[in-house]
């Protein structure tokens, strides 16, 4: 039997222009977990008999770019079983290929999720947990350290009492610039959360200068990297580049996330080989290989991978 992703690169190459559809729908919105009781289970009256997910898409679309990110680089599963556990990437691996999508889901929601971020209850014998809210906090922010970096600052004042100062941050999340210039705005965006610096130092009273170390990741250049695009207004997103220079490092685009704020509902753009595939589990046609890139205007956030993997 194929893998999922097996599959859906099959598809790809097999496509007719009249149906660009998969054939199937993939890790599609919600899911239903029905509990199976063996035959020496002690009789009694269990609390729930099923479980219920709802609102998944707050982790549908990061769950099927993680999937394709480690099925397209076979180095990447090893390397990202330092963050999030090989125990855990095997059986993430091992769900998405047989198509276990309900179970995958709940990898996630127990292995990686805080209870607090979620809501759960029991009604009519069904345990309901209920993902509503927002993908950064629900994924982004679940991936231990993978995308921690520390920046360093000295202030030029020998007397100023906060004079070495460490600047942490778990996730990337990249201000848009407060003028429009021409050019890249998202690589200047990302020079200037990453690049050194001099500012004028904030603590009360002091007011000289401190100078800021280049931000680096604490544990090496990371597989693939998130850009929290949250801020971005669609205006500034007229140019998104294929290619990211990061930390010294060369980031090629993989995908994106974008959130449609009418429905409050998130769906997931990816590429393979090449080809364009637009992924949204609400819908019953829910993987569509795209004619062009999409126009990744109501962007959530933007994903890129390591150049030197995707290279090989």
């Amino acid at each position: 039997m194929k893998t999922l992703f097996e599959e859906i690169k099959a598809s790809i190459k097999n496509n007719a222009d009249h149906d660009r559809s998969f054939w199937r729908p993939v890790l599609p919105w919600g899911g239903v977990f029905t509990i199976k009781a063996g035959r020496k289970a002690v009789s009694c009256t269990p609390l729930y008999v099923e479980i219920k997910l709802k609102n998944t898409c707050t982790i549908d679309g990061f769950l099927m770019l993680l999937y394709v990110i480690l099925r397209e680089n076979e180095n990447f599963p090893r390397e990202l079983s330092h963050y999030l556990g090989r125990e855990f990437v095997d059986c993430f691996l091992q769900l998405m290929d047989s198509y276990n999508f309900t179970s995958v889901k709940l990898l996630w929601i127990w292995d990686k999720m805080e209870k607090r971020q979620y809501r759960s209850g029991i009604h009519k014998a069904s345990l309901e947990i209920d993902l509503f809210g927002n993908e950064h906090e629900n994924f982004t922010r679940n991936l231990e350290h993978l995308m921690a970096t520390i920046q360093e600052s000295y202030c030029s004042n020998s007397q100023c009492p906060t004079r070495f100062q460490e600047k942490h941050m778990q996730t990337v999340l990249i201000n848009p610039p407060h003028e429009i210039p021409h050019g890249d705005l998202i690589q200047m965006a990302v020079d200037e959360l990453f690049c050194s610096k001099f500012e004028l130092c904030e603590e009360v009273g002091c007011g000289c200068l401190r100078e800021y170390s280049a931000r680096i990741f604490c544990h090496g250049p990371p597989p693939f990297v998130i850009l929290n695009m949250e801020q971005w207004k669609s205006e500034e997103l007229a140019y998104v580049p294929y290619y990211l220079d990061l930390s010294e490092q060369k980031y090629l685009l993989e995908g994106a996330t974008l959130f449609n704020k009418d429905e409050h509902h998130y769906s997931a753009a990816f590429q393979i080989d090449g080809y364009w595939m637009h992924y949204d589990g609400l819908r019953n046609v829910n993987l569509i290989l795209l004619n062009k890139p999409p126009e990744l205007l109501l962007l959530s956030s933007l994903v890129y991978v390591r150049a030197a993997e995707k290279e090989h």
